[in-house]
């Protein structure tokens, strides 16, 4: 989608857990089958942890849930750059509640949750780079 939109130079984006159990593995198989049924090759990711150096290298770090974004703004360090937020405050219908909003977890369903999971990032990313394409051009 970044490249799509005309923001391949401009826009990175990268993918950390806030804990390390799972660093340099890959994802769970249930997601890569579900994304490449979308067109979307996962096999060469591997997980890694959230690192200090994030918050001073990104300008946004979203958090798929609540405890992610608490876990997160604990170990923010002072003065870094990085504005915290969830992933879901932009979703294009409940961006303006007030309400909190959490990314489902599918790990413990079946294949109808990945897709669930799938079908929320590609609406919220869609709705995420027509705010900075507004913002920023």
């Amino acid at each position: 989608m970044v490249v799509a939109e005309g923001f391949g130079e401009v826009i990175v984006a990268e993918s950390a857990g806030t804990h390390g159990y799972h660093v340099g593995e890959p994802p769970d198989p249930r997601t890569v089958a579900a994304a490449a049924a979308r067109g979307v090759d996962l096999r060469a990711l591997r997980a890694r942890r959230v690192a200090r150096d994030d918050f001073h290298s990104f300008d946004l770090i979203l958090a798929m849930d609540r405890g992610h974004l608490e876990h997160l703004r604990a170990i923010q360090p002072e003065g870094a750059r990085a504005e915290l937020k969830l992933f879901l405050d932009f979703h294009p219908i409940d961006r303006e509640s007030a309400a909190p909003k959490d990314v489902p977890d599918p790990y413990y369903g079946g294949p109808e949750g990945f897709e669930a999971v799938l079908d929320l990032v590609e609406i919220t990313s869609r709705a995420l780079l027509t705010i900075i394409n507004t913002r920023y051009r």
